[in-house]
C-alpha cells in the first residue's frame, strides 16, 4: 500500500462514491480508509441498483479504480460540485503515495545508493571526513528481529539513501561499518535503541558516539519542569515542531511516514521506491544536525544564566579583593544558589500546568488551559535578574 492525501480524504469522507472492483461496481458514502488495504461505505448499492444494507468492507487488491459519483451531491456551501471544487476526477488511495509541495522537492536533494561500482564508494568518502552525521533507518520492523532496508546518513551538504535490501551485509563490510563503528564521528540520531539493536543483531555493527535527539529533548523538558519527567518521549515531527518551528508540511510527511511505518511496513521493500517516499526518507534526516544544535542550546540555557550572573556580580569588586580569603572564595556563591530557587519556581509552574499521572509524570502533550497571566519557565528564565550581594 502507499499513503493517502490526508487533506483529500477530508474531502471525501462522507461523499458519494464509486468503486470499480474487478468482476463489479459499487455506489457508496465513504466512511473511511483504514491502513490496512480496506475501505469501508456505507449506502451502498451495487452496479444492478440493489441496495445492501449495513456497511461494507471492501479490500485495497480487489479495487481497480475509485472515482467521485455521477451521484456526487452538490456542495451547499458554494453550489459547485464536489468534482469541481476539488479539480479531481478520479482518486486511487492505493496507488498514490506521500507528497510534498513543489518547493519543498527542490529543497530536498538526496542520492540513492544501491549499487557498489559508482556512487558506493565516493559516498563512504565524503561520510568518512565528516565530524558529525545524521542517522535514520527504515524496514520491516526495524529492531533485532526485524529486516533494515534502507539506511539514510545526511552530512551537512548532502543525503545517501542506502538500499540496504539490495547491498546486503556487503554494504557495512565495504565502509558502513567502519563509519557507525567510529568514535571520532558523531551520529544524530532520534531514537537509537532499533537502530543500534538492528544494527548488532543483523550485522554485527556496534552503534557509538550517539547524540540522541529524543534524550536530549527529554533532559531539556526535565529541566524546564524542575524536575519532572514526561509521561511519554517525543516523536522526531514533534521535537522538530518544538524545537526548530518548521513548516507544518514537513511534519506532516513524517508523521504519515511513521504511521506508515507500523502499519505497512512491507512498502519498505518495494522496488523500485517511489520518489516521493525517498524524498520523506531524506526529510527524516536532514533536520538532524540543525535539530542537535538547538538542543544543546536549550540544554545550556541554565549554565549561560550562571555565568552571566557571575559576569554581572559586584561580588568581588577590585577594592575587596585583597581582603578575601582562599576559604571564603570557595563558598556557594549566591549567583549559583539561583539554580535551586530557579527548580523551585519551575516545578510549581509546571505542576500547575499540565496534569500529573499515577506514576508521578507530566501528560506533557495535554496541558491545562492557562490564563494570560501566567507565564512559561522560558519567560521567567528570560525575566530572572542577575544576583547581586551588597557591599558593606
Amino acid at each position: 500500500m502507499v499513503l493517502e492525501d490526508v487533506e483529500f480524504l477530508n474531502v471525501l469522507k462522507g461523499k458519494r462514491i464509486k468503486l470499480t472492483l474487478k468482476t463489479s461496481s459499487y455506489h457508496g458514502v465513504l466512511e473511511r480508509i483504514n491502513a490496512n488495504k480496506t475501505l469501508v461505505l456505507a449506502h451502498v448499492s451495487g452496479s444492478d441498483g440493489c441496495k445492501i444494507p449495513g456497511l461494507k468492507l471492501f479490500f485495497g487488491h480487489e479495487i481497480l479504480n475509485v472515482e467521485y459519483s455521477k451521484e456526487a451531491d452538490t456542495d451547499r456551501g458554494n453550489g459547485c460540485t464536489l468534482e469541481e471544487s476539488s479539480n479531481v476526477e478520479k482518486f486511487q488511495p492505493y496507488r498514490n503515495t506521500v507528497t510534498l509541495g513543489e518547493d519543498e522537492e527542490e529543497n530536498i536533494n538526496f542520492v540513492v545508493i544501491d549499487e557498489f561500482h559508482e556512487k558506493f564508494g565516493p559516498a563512504v568518502m565524503h561520510i568518512k571526513k565528516q565530524d558529525m552525521i545524521g542517522v535514520g533507518a527504515d524496514g520491516v520492523e526495524v529492531f533485532k528481529h526485524g529486516r533494515l532496508c534502507w539506511l539514510q546518513i545526511a552530512t551537512k551538504t548532502k543525503v545517501y539513501l542506502f538500499d540496504i535490501l539490495l547491498l546486503g551485509a556487503r554494504a557495512f563490510k565495504n565502509g558502513l561499518s567502519m563509519i557507525l563503528e567510529n568514535k571520532h564521528i558523531l551520529k544524530v540520531i532520534h531514537d537509537c535503541r532499533a537502530i543500534a539493536g538492528c544494527l548488532i543483531a543483523q550485522f554485527g555493527v556496534q552503534l557509538t558516539n550517539v547524540f540522541d535527539t529524543q534524550v536530549a529533548d527529554v533532559m531539556c523538558f526535565h529541566s524546564e519542569a524542575g524536575g519532572f519527567l514526561p509521561d511519554r518521549v517525543s516523536t522526531l515531527q514533534e521535537v522538530m515542531s518544538l524545537h526548530l518551528k518548521v513548516s507544518g508540511s514537513h511534519v506532516l510527511s513524517l508523521k504519515m511516514k511513521s504511521q506508515l511505518s507500523k502499519e505497512e511496513s512491507e512498502i519498505w521493500q518495494k522496488r523500485p521506491c517511489p520518489v516521493p517516499l525517498l524524498r520523506v526518507m531524506a526529510l527524516s534526516v536532514i533536520h538532524l544536525l540543525p535539530l542537535r544544535l538547538v538542543l544543546l542550546d536549550t540544554l545550556m540555557t541554565d549554565y549561560m544564566a550562571m555565568v552571566d550572573s557571575y559576569l554581572n556580580s559586584s561580588h568581588y569588586a577590585p577594592d575587596e579583593l585583597a581582603h578575601v580569603s582562599m576559604e571564603s572564595a570557595l563558598d556557594l556563591p549566591q549567583e549559583l544558589r539561583q539554580l535551586e530557587q530557579m527548580r523551585r519556581e519551575r516545578h510549581e509552574w509546571a505542576a500547575n500546568h499540565y496534569p500529573i499521572t499515577e506514576q508521578g509524570l507530566l501528560a506533557r502533550f495535554n496541558p491545562r488551559v492557562q490564563s494570560p497571566l501566567q507565564t512559561s519557565p522560558a519567560e521567567q528564565a528570560d525575566s530572572l535578574e542577575p544576583a547581586t550581594v551588597d557591599t558593606p
